[in-house]
């Protein structure tokens, strides 16, 4: 079915409510995916789908969508990736029985939640599969299995004989778990995942529960969730239809499909979004030069929609500004700060002179180190990868294990005052919340003593939180002496280990244990400055004047400047040099090329249309290159910037 209605001008897009709500109501129903650019109406047009399914708006076919629901006792699905984006269709949506709106974490959690021995199997047989990829890896390698790779190989057998004796599973969709049990995020997507597609009884679950699912941002879904129910879809008529929505172009997870679009099966429906509603006309041209461009190192195709800007915005101011990457962090800051007076210069708009603009970085690591925490940040990211950064989804809290430094630590520092000297009632109310009054004891005599032992260890960690050089061990030294907190086990038990650090593998040829790399974080955190641990956990809490690609998902600001620095970056995934001519494409490169694989350019190109295609109004880039004159040559031929758009940061 498509749309019979050809619209052109801010009206483009009117007749895909109707063509999607047509595809829902065929009988049988018939899977689709949208394309919904940046800016495009995405939420808005879901919402209008769901209002005529639902008998909300009359539609002769969607009221009779909804009594069948109704009587059925069943609702349609919404997936979405964020809380926030769930309470934004919620609001527009209104009070509405015949539709859940969730995050991908509590739908899957919500489908397996006390089934603890499907869930027990699922994770079982998901390492087991991990164990065997692990062994043929190694058993490729010219110099064979390493002593490393046994240990690997130890590791993964352990947790299975873990999950093996493992009666009880305990999870939440929006915060860490711990303890004996407790799932991280993707063993929840990982078991729901294999039990859809191994157990009969939660595919008929789902399906009688909601037969039609519809899939928010898509293109960054877990590959195993979204290939058991497009599994689960087929045939069409099959009881369970599904609805993708995203843009491939805007995946920034590796968890995602590297080519969604590609993967759609035949008979699917493909209705697009064309419009870009958010962004001014300069900003709108540069973002479709940035997907369509044909260049050296890429691999992935340029399909997708070109966007249409809205007709009265003809606006917009874009800057590129090219900078030597070897001069120091507070020489680039000094610089990025005559970027945004150029940009005043240019625009006149407040913004860029009283600091009103959005700072983007492009990887943690860079913001980490703009931001004075990275020692902090990369022991956290060795302590648990998956928690050290803020996300798009979630609660951001940090790795669990070391929530005490980074939530009643916290509390308790605000009771510090700069001379030292504690705010006792303050302080008191910090213990009373975290239970630890509950446990004095009822003689009076030892009630007193175990008093005056945790006013001494406050009063021992003050100081120590106001001396400029104490590190992380030195501050919380007094606390665990104490026993001041409930504290997670892993931090106790790593903080007693005195041993030296494991050595760091070699990058691209060993493997590391996690064990050895939790190790390694646990080190470098403890030797790190504690004054770092304040401003990372502004960061964890979205308070830090950057942010990331990862954060900002969905989100829309005036003007943007984004900061595109791979000498403080961190590895190896992505290069804004390379992308744009500064540096020279390796062998690496040139091998995944060659054999169709994803690539540095792949990734970058994805990022910096995510990072553009947030701004409104105006956008600066500033880039750091190994060779500024390289570089911006290379920029001249490519074509996406004027002339007067260039310019070289002296």
């Amino acid at each position: 079915m498509s749309s019979s209605v050809v619209c052109e001008g801010n009206d483009r897009d009117d007749g895909v409510v109707e063509e999607i709500c047509g595809y829902l109501t065929e009988q049988p129903p018939r899977s689709f995916f949208l394309f919904a650019g940046a800016g495009s109406g995405k939420t808005r047009t879901l919402v209008e789908v769901l209002r005529r399914l639902t008998g909300v708006v009359p539609h002769e076919a969607g009221g009779v969508l909804s009594r069948r629901l109704r009587v059925g006792g069943r609702s349609i699905r919404v997936v979405t990736f964020t809380k926030n984006a769930v309470a934004v269709i919620n609001a527009r949506l209104g009070s509405n029985d015949l539709v859940s709106v969730s995050t991908i974490h509590s739908f899957c959690w919500e489908l397996i939640d006390g089934f603890d021995e499907d869930i027990r199997e699922a994770l079982v047989a998901v390492k087991k599969v991990e164990l065997e990829r692990e062994r043929e890896k190694a058993s490729a390698k010219k110099r064979g299995v390493s002593a490393t790779d046994l240990e690997k190989f130890a590791e993964i057998e352990g947790e299975i004989d873990q999950l093996s004796k493992t009666e009880k599973f305990i999870y939440h969709p929006d915060r860490n778990t711990y303890g004996h049990g407790a799932l991280q995020h993707r063993h929840v997507l990982d078991a729901t995942a294999w039990l859809l597609l191994n157990r009969p009884t939660l595919k008929t679950i789902l399906r009688d529960h909601h037969p039609i699912i519809l899939i928010d941002e898509s293109q960054d879904t877990m590959k195993g969730m979204l290939d058991a129910l497009m599994v689960l879809s087929e045939p069409r008529g099959s009881g369970l239809t599904l609805g993708l929505l995203g843009d491939h172009r805007q995946r920034i997870y590796s968890d995602g499909h590297s080519d969604l679009p590609g993967l759609v099966p035949e008979g699917w429906a493909k209705p697009e979004l064309q419009m870009n509603h958010r962004s001014q006309r300069r900003i709108v041209t540069l973002i479709n030069k940035i997907w369509e461009s044909k260049m050296q190192g890429r691999t992935q195709p340029a399909a997708g929609v070109t966007q249409h800007p809205r007709t009265e915005k003809t606006g917009g101011m874009v800057r590129l500004f090219v900078g030597d990457a070897s001069l120091s962090p507070e020489e680039k800051r000094d610089r990025e700060c005559w970027c945004a007076d150029q940009m005043w210069m240019a625009t006149q708009a407040d913004a860029w002179k009283d600091g009103g603009y959005q700072l983007l970085a492009l990887e943690h690591k860079l913001v980490a180190a703009r931001g004075g925490f990275l020692r902090v940040y990369e022991a956290m990211d060795l302590i648990d990868p998956n928690a050290a950064a803020p996300v798009g989804s979630g609660e951001n809290n940090g790795p669990s294990a070391a929530r005490l430094l980074l939530n009643e630590l916290a509390q308790l520092e605000d009771c510090v005052r700069p001379d030292g000297t504690v705010n006792e009632f303050a302080a008191t109310e910090v213990l009373r919340r975290s239970g630890i009054l509950d446990q004095l004891p009822v003689d009076a005599a030892k009630r007193h003593a175990r008093t005056d032992e945790m006013l001494h260890a406050i009063q021992a960690f003050a100081n120590a939180c106001v001396d400029q050089n104490s590190t992380v061990a030195k501050v919380i030294e007094p606390i665990l002496a104490s026993n001041l907190f409930d504290v997670h086990p892993r931090l106790v038990e790593e903080y007693a280990d005195k041993s030296d650090p494991p050595p760091p593998p070699i990058p691209r040829k060993e493997t590391e244990t996690t064990l050895a790399r939790m190790r390694r974080g646990w080190c470098a955190l403890f030797a790190a400055p504690w004054q770092e641990l304040g401003r990372y956990r502004r960061y964890l809490a979205g308070h830090s004047e950057l942010a990331t690609h990862q954060v900002v998902k969905g989100s829309e600001f005036a003007h943007v400047m984004v900061v595109m620095d791979d000498s403080q970056a961190g590895g190896f995934l992505i290069s804004y040099d390379k992308l744009f001519g500064g540096k020279e494409l390796s062998d690496k490169d040139m091998l995944n090329v060659d054999a169709g694989k994803e690539t540095t350019i792949d990734r970058s190109l994805r990022l910096l249309y995510v990072t553009c295609s947030r701004a409104r109004e105006t956008l600066a880039l500033v880039l750091w290159s190994a060779q500024p004159a390289v570089a911006l040559a290379h920029i001249k031929e490519k074509g996406w910037f004027a002339p007067e758009e260039i310019r070289a940061i002296q």
